[in-house]
């Protein structure tokens, strides 16, 4: 903090005294103690973020000992399945006061029956869910018969530059409405095995447990990132915790207030983030991008014209700097939507214009093998693999040891991108078919055997 209100200070006196404002955005100094404060805007801004409690019940699933097995015969079951009580506590913002709309995180209300919202000022008011985004851990909430909230103005985290000064406000430990300051250490953190879709937002404002759904917001009092996640051992701030981007929030939070669901848009290209020997090889100035491998045939990409090879650099006038960030971008954006893609073609940039397809989906793997029956499989084209979006408990899917989020990568060694690249590798498959599945950062192989062998 010391560092932080030097640099401050010395801003403050270039401007030519202690009780004026640096500019707009920067903390104010008090007339009368001539101190740098951020008192002003959180005063304004702090409103808006409530406490959240939750309770509900989850399933518990315990292995039963051999010895009882074998004591209550051979079809006794493996495992006993229990409902046990839960309560939670996080943080939620605020979004659209007139209509109620609270932001948080999935994770903070996942099988939650009852959401109760605390206001800064103590009121307590039941909320309902309107719906949510798994994928990329986003929840939308309405409180109930609430009056005179205040909302918060939703900032453009596109805008965001590394170093930029931002505050995080939540409820940690469920100490009760917290402030922490930092800045914004990096940006479109992808890779990290937190959620399937990334693209945060990295800071070194201190985040604990309860801060989830919390407010990430800059000095001028705007939220550009909704507060999910931390690295530290044993759930400890350590200075780096990561934010969803205002951006991909308010595109994703559009679709649930009109559809009551995330319905994804797809672009349907395959490659890598550009790097210096593809730049080289192109030989093209720039040195962040999404580099296209392959167009899917039929797809969005191919039919708006855009070429294996081609480099995106800009979504919507917004600069990408890798293929990750694209696919989180794309996959926040509604099907049917028109987006302005800026690339580059031989040394030359160029702009086109894309309507986005709907997310290639079945809701039933039995077709494909009947050990996978109990999976719902997803391949959406932004990404290689098919995501295991859930696994019925109990199914074929479940025993052979599959998990939700679980990524088929491959089959008998042949890259898997989409569902009918796996129906094939299963059908061109001898006896045994090996797949091979990433999960979080490992990878593993589970082996089927094909009963059409």
């Amino acid at each position: 903090m010391k560092k932080l209100i030097v640099g401050i200070t010395l801003a403050a006196l270039t401007v030519g005294g202690f009780s004026q404002p640096v500019q707009a955005g920067i903390p104010f100094f008090g007339a009368d103690d001539e101190k740098p404060t951020l008192a002003p805007m959180l005063e304004e801004v702090t409103p808006a973020v409530v406490n959240i409690a939750v309770k509900g019940k989850r399933e518990v699933r315990q292995r039963v000992p051999d010895a009882l097995r074998f004591f209550f015969g051979p079809n006794a079951p493996s495992e006993r399945v229990q409902e046990r009580p839960f309560s939670g506590l996080g943080s939620g913002v605020i979004i659209d006061a007139e209509k109620g709309y609270v932001v948080t995180n999935n994770h903070v209300i996942d099988d939650a029956t009852e959401i109760v919202v605390t206001l800064k000022n103590g009121r307590e008011y039941d909320a309902k869910l309107v719906g949510r985004d798994e994928q990329s851990d986003i929840a939308l909430l309405q409180i109930e018969d609430a009056e005179n909230l205040t909302d918060i103005e939703i900032g453009r985290s596109s805008d965001l530059r590394v170093g930029d000064f931002v505050v995080a406000i939540g409820n940690p430990f469920g100490l009760g409405q917290t402030v922490t300051s930092g800045i914004v250490s990096a940006l479109s953190r992808a890779n990290l095995g937190i959620e399937e879709l990334e693209n945060f937002i990295q800071t070194d404002a201190a985040i604990n447990s309860g801060n989830s759904g919390g407010a990430l917001v800059t000095l001028d009092g705007k939220l550009i990132g909704i507060n999910t996640a931390i690295l530290g051992p044993n759930g400890g701030n350590i200075g780096i915790g990561f934010a969803i981007p205002s951006d991909m929030m308010r595109n994703l939070v559009q679709q649930l207030i009109e559809f009551g669901e995330v319905r994804r848009g797809v672009l349907g290209v395959r490659g890598n983030d550009l790097n210096s020997d593809i730049a080289d090889a192109l030989d093209i100035s720039v040195s962040e991008g999404a580099f296209v491998a392959e167009v899917v045939p039929d797809s969005a990409a191919d039919k708006a014209g855009i070429q294996s090879g081609d480099v995106i650099v800009a979504v919507n006038d917004d600069e990408i700097a890798s293929f990750q960030e694209l696919g989180a971008l794309v996959s926040t954006l509604g099907s049917g939507t028109e987006v302005e893609l800026e690339l580059i073609r031989d040394g030359e940039r160029q702009e086109v214009n894309v309507i986005l397809d709907s997310k290639d989906t079945e809701t039933s793997a039995q077709s494909i093998h009947p050990a996978l029956e109990g999976a719902t499989l997803e391949a959406d084209g932004s990404q290689a693999g098919i995501i295991i979006t859930d696994v019925e408990p109990g199914s074929p899917a479940a025993r052979i040891g599959l998990e939700k989020n679980d990524i088929i990568k491959g089959a008998n060694r042949q890259p898997i991108n989409t569902l009918g690249d796996l129906r094939e590798a299963i059908d061109n498959a001898g006896d045994v078919v090996a797949l091979s599945i990433q999960r979080g950062n490992s990878v593993r192989y589970l082996m089927l055997r094909n009963p059409a062998s």
